[in-house]
């Protein structure tokens, strides 16, 4: 018999790759950090010789979920200001609180109370978008998460940088620290066409392309938006930044509610990968993006929570339900944006939109044994028929019970084993009241 490091059994087994497989009583080989085989569960048992086995008898054992848009720096910043339009809440409300509080403690505190939040949401891997960058990466290697960390530029001047030029050159700083760090992946993250100048959307894809980075923007988040870059450019600003080359496969567009036909021609041409951000667009009433038909563009579609000043959770369970009934009432078609589209969507399509698919984001021997179990065993999931259909329509975070990354179990039984949960609500309750004093 083989020896290897973990054996996972499972009542159903979700592959989310291309076929999308739910595999009844089987079981993952893990070894050296990997998939090394996925097997029927008996088999297993009579091939290989694990160091630990695991019998998750009533739960659903998938790819851990990815959090493809996030700003989770903002996380002390859940519930100040709501019930506002976007221009109104970052002008008036996040700005000016990011300018008055943002440090490298504020962003280390609020990056591990969001990745608890994320590990016990079942989420192993995020795109963020924010400053104090070494703070959130700082914060991703304790709390073992895959983390993408978005190199912001911004011509808002902020705690962190006060031009685009100081942007640049703290992004440039922290490329070179963590470009070849375990589980980090620098991006570049120009925040949008109407905070940016054209020279500095130009510059940021000059030095994406230079050390072959993926572009995070938001973009066509508002019909206001759109008119901005109207009245500057006459230009919307996908045809924009099409115009100096940033939209291609690379290139990673968040929001994208307000879609016309000119815009299908460009993204069908150019395939970028679109993050879908249903609750935030719901909740600042920007709009809703038109997932059915992108997905009949051929783009590929992602999923991502936003912040929790806009959304106010970074529950991707929940993101996916969401996606799922927004996505239909927007098609005015029942079969449009089905529970297996969205599961994707919110596994192996953000590991594509991430570039890092050849490692995660299904469950397939020789990638890394990212993965959760979800207790399927639960008055509100019962009785079970599709598990698919379970997960993406009926089931909580709560029945989130183990979460893995790289073969390393950073959540056994709802407990955190690499954050400690009592000491991040003591830093959470010391930074409520320095922002409400």
């Amino acid at each position: 018999m083989e020896k290897i490091d973990h054996l996972i059994h499972a009542k159903w087994l979700i592959t989310c790759e291309e076929q999308n497989r739910v595999l009844e009583n089987h079981a993952m080989a893990i070894k050296d950090q990997k998939i090394l085989a996925i097997l029927p569960s008996e088999k297993a048992q009579q091939t290989y010789q694990a160091s630990q086995e695991y019998h998750y008898s009533s739960h659903a054992v998938l790819p851990g979920l990815i959090n493809s848009h996030t700003h989770i720096g903002m996380n002390f910043f859940r519930g100040l200001a709501d019930d506002l339009e976007l221009m109104d809440w970052l002008n008036n409300h996040v700005w000016p609180a990011e300018k008055k509080w943002l440090s490298h403690e504020f962003v280390y505190d609020a990056s591990l109370m969001a990745m608890a939040e994320m590990i016990r949401c079942g989420t192993t891997c995020f795109n963020d978008m924010f400053f104090f960058l070494d703070a959130t990466a700082s914060a991703a290697l304790t709390a073992g998460m895959r983390a993408h960390i978005g190199m912001h530029i911004i011509g808002v001047s902020n705690a962190w940088a006060k031009t685009p030029e100081e942007c640049f050159d703290k992004a440039l700083a922290f490329y070179h620290q963590y470009k070849d760090a375990d589980l980090i992946t620098p991006t570049m993250a120009p925040h949008s066409t109407y905070t940016l100048s054209l020279p500095d959307l130009i510059k940021a894809k000059e030095i994406a392309d230079e050390y072959q980075l993926k572009i995070n923007i938001h973009l066509q988040e508002t019909s206001s938006e759109v008119q901005i870059a109207m009245q500057k450019y006459n230009k919307r600003p996908l045809q924009l930044i099409h115009e100096i080359g940033m939209v291609s496969p690379n290139l990673i567009a968040i929001h994208m509610t307000q879609i016309d036909e000119r815009d299908c021609e460009i993204l069908q041409q150019t395939k970028p990968t679109i993050v879908n951000c249903p609750e935030s667009n719901m909740k600042l009433a920007s709009g809703a993006c038109p997932v059915d038909k992108m997905a009949q563009l051929g783009v590929n579609i992602a999923l991502g929570t936003d912040s929790v000043a806009s959304n106010n959770d970074l529950d991707m369970l929940g993101e996916m339900r969401s996606a799922a009934l927004v996505g239909k009432i927007t098609a005015q078609n029942p079969r449009a944006v089905a529970a297996e589209q969205v599961l994707k969507m919110a596994t192996i399509n953000g590991a594509k939109a991430l570039g890092i698919d050849h490692l995660t984001g299904s469950l397939v021997p020789g990638k890394a044994a990212d993965f959760i179990a979800i207790d399927l065993d639960h008055i509100e999931t019962l009785p079970v028929y599709r598990p698919v259909s379970q997960i993406v329509y009926s089931a909580a975070r709560h029945q989130v019970s183990d979460v893995w990354v790289a073969g390393k179990q950073l959540m056994k039984n709802r407990q955190l084993l690499t954050l400690d949960e009592k000491e991040l609500l003591k830093k959470a309750q010391i930074w409520r009241k320095k922002i409400k004093s």
